[in-house]
């Protein structure tokens, strides 16, 4: 990683019309949410279940303690819980960006840009929230915020399981609530989300030719779901720059080299010293005014 690398990114935020954000699980472990580690976290949060199915990280816990209502409400509201909290290094990140016009797309499903900060209608989740849930049989046009219902329903936890009468149900019919979460091949786009996307799109139009920066944060190599369509903006957009921020792996389209920068580095150390080095030229750039 050099240094002057950083310094080129910082006065590109700076000289930017407006900043497209792209993240995936890359950002969530250097916020220290690694969901594929048996990790310290992993092992204090969900034991139980580890010693009980064998499972060895929180995303294949997700997909296997799912057997009734009740365990998968117990799974998912700790997680909800212990992986959904706010941390510094997002709020170091919206410190960076928030005087410029800027939107988010991201996969991760930890709410982690809104509790820093961000506005919500920046923001498109595009596999859903930990915190929301919605009725299996669609009786709602949206899905609804569930933060404290898993509050008081963790609180009745007995071992790996919400006791029925503390899960969440639909007031009209009755059925459990799912967490707004892909399920299968299916994945509820509610009219919030609808709006979200439509959001997306009209920031496209407003800085269509314009000075857009786009910037990926922890995005693997060969992800089709961000990474795939911020390198098409990319190359579509004559005044883009694209910035891909990974650990191990980087990956840029040959189409954008000449108007792109990869950094191969930990965000947990890179975007603290981006804050650091704006922090210190606005501080330059005060001083010169005042003389």
């Amino acid at each position: 990683m050099k240094m002057n690398n950083l310094e080129t990114i910082v006065e590109m935020i700076k000289d930017s019309d407006a900043i497209l954000i792209g993240a995936s699980n890359g950002l969530s472990i250097s916020e220290g949410y690694n969901i594929f580690a048996d990790d310290d976290r992993f092992k204090k949060v969900f034991g139980d279940f580890r010693e009980k199915y064998g499972i060895r990280s929180a995303l294949q816990g997700a997909m296997t303690a799912n057997n009734t209502d009740n365990e998968m409400w117990s799974y998912i509201g700790r997680m909800a819980q212990n992986y959904s909290t706010e941390t510094p290094l997002m709020k170091e990140l919206h410190e960076l960006v928030k005087d410029k016009p800027h939107f988010i797309l991201t996969s991760n499903t930890d709410g982690h840009f809104q509790k820093a900060g961000f506005k919500p209608d920046k923001v498109f989740e595009l596999e859903g929230n930990l915190t929301e849930m919605y009725c299996p049989n669609l009786c709602y046009g949206e899905v609804i915020d569930g933060e404290e219902l898993i509050d008081e329903m963790l609180k009745h936890e007995v071992g790996t399981e919400i006791p029925d009468e503390y899960l969440p149900k639909c007031s009209h019919c009755g059925s459990v609530l799912k967490p707004h979460l892909p399920d299968g091949h299916f994945f509820f786009q509610d009219n919030n989300y609808n709006k979200r996307y439509q959001n997306f799109q009209e920031f496209l139009e407003k800085y269509h030719n314009k000075k857009l920066l786009i910037l990926e944060l922890g995005i693997g190599p060969y992800n089709q779901m961000i990474k795939a369509p911020l390198m098409q903006i990319a190359y579509a957009e004559p005044n883009a720059n694209y910035v891909t921020f990974n650990k191990g792996q980087i990956y840029i389209a040959p189409e954008i080299v000449s108007k792109s920068i990869g950094i191969d580095g930990d965000l947990s150390s890179i975007i603290p010293e981006m804050l650091n080095l704006m922090e210190t030229e606005n501080s330059k750039s005060e001083t010169n005014q005042n003389y």
